[in-house]
C-alpha cells in the first residue's frame, strides 16, 4: 500500500513537473511567433528597382553635345605612330538568315593618348562597311570613339578601300553616361553637322592609309574565300602517299 502511494504521489509530481514545463515551452513559442509576425509587418516591402531606359537623339545632338564631339575628335592623332605590335584577323559569321564576312586589324600605339586602334571591315549582302575604333588610355571621360562608313550598292573591298567613303556615324563611349552618338539621318537638316562629319572623314582616312587596310584587307578576304586556315587542304589535291 505505501509502495501504491508512492508510486502515485511520483506519477503525480511527473504531471504538475509536465505541466509546468509544457507551460514555458507555449509561451516562449506564442512569444517567438508574436516577434516574427511584428518584424514582418515593420520590415519595408521589397521594391523591383527601377528601369533606366536612355534614349539617344543621334541626329540632332545639343549644342553641349557637339562641342564633347569636336573636342573627342581633335584628341586623335591624324599621323598615328603604332609600336610593332599588330594583330590580324578575319572570319565569317552568321545571325539570324544573315552572315558576313570580316577582317579586322588590330595597331598599338606607340604613345599617346590612346592605347588601340582598330580597323574593321565587314560585307553582307546588302552593306559593306568600314569602322575605326580608338581605345583611350584613360578609364573615365571619353573611353573609346568609333567612327563608321558605309556603302549599300554592290561595291568590292577593293573599290570601297580606294575611296574616301564619308562617315556617316561618330559615336562615343563614355564612362559612367549613355553612348554620344551623331549619325547621317536622312531627314531634317543636319548641314551645321557638317564639320564634325568632314573632320571624322579625314580621320578615317589616315587611319585606313596608316593601318594597311587597302592592302589587308583584300587579301584575308581572298583567302577566306578559299576556305584557307589551319587544316585547311585546297579540293581535288589529294595527299602525298608514302613511297
Amino acid at each position: 500500500m505505501r509502495h501504491l502511494k508512492a508510486r502515485l504521489i511520483t506519477h503525480y509530481l511527473l504531471l504538475v513537473y509536465n505541466a509546468a514545463v509544457m507551460r514555458k515551452v507555449f509561451m516562449i513559442v506564442t512569444c517567438a511567433l508574436v516577434v516574427s509576425a511584428a518584424a514582418q509587418q515593420a520590415a519595408p516591402p521589397k521594391q523591383t528597382p527601377p528601369v533606366k531606359v536612355n534614349v539617344l537623339n543621334v541626329c540632332a545632338p545639343t549644342d553641349a553635345e557637339q562641342k564633347e564631339i569636336s573636342t573627342a575628335l581633335a584628341t586623335i592623332p591624324r599621323r598615328p605612330q603604332f609600336s610593332a605590335d599588330f594583330e590580324v584577323a578575319r572570319g565569317h559569321s552568321a545571325l539570324e538568315g544573315s552572315s558576313s564576312d570580316w577582317v579586322r586589324i588590330r595597331r598599338d600605339f606607340a604613345g599617346g593618348p590612346f592605347s588601340v586602334g582598330q580597323f574593321l571591315f565587314s560585307s553582307d549582302a546588302q552593306v559593306s562597311r568600314e569602322t575605326v575604333v580608338l581605345v583611350s588610355k584613360e578609364a573615365k571621360g571619353v573611353t573609346q570613339i568609333a567612327l563608321e562608313d558605309e556603302a549599300t550598292a554592290p561595291v568590292t573591298a577593293s573599290a570601297l578601300l580606294s575611296t574616301n567613303t564619308p562617315v556617316n556615324r561618330i559615336s562615343l563611349e563614355r564612362f559612367g553616361k549613355a553612348h554620344l552618338v551623331l549619325a547621317r539621318c536622312p531627314e531634317g537638316d543636319q548641314s551645321k553637322y557638317e564639320p564634325l562629319f568632314g573632320t571624322a572623314s579625314e580621320i578615317m582616312a589616315a587611319y585606313r592609309t596608316a593601318s594597311g587596310a587597302r592592302e589587308v584587307v583584300p587579301a584575308e578576304l581572298g583567302r577566306l574565300s578559299l576556305g584557307i586556315g589551319p587544316g585547311y587542304r585546297p579540293p581535288r589535291v589529294k595527299p602525298m602517299g608514302k613511297k
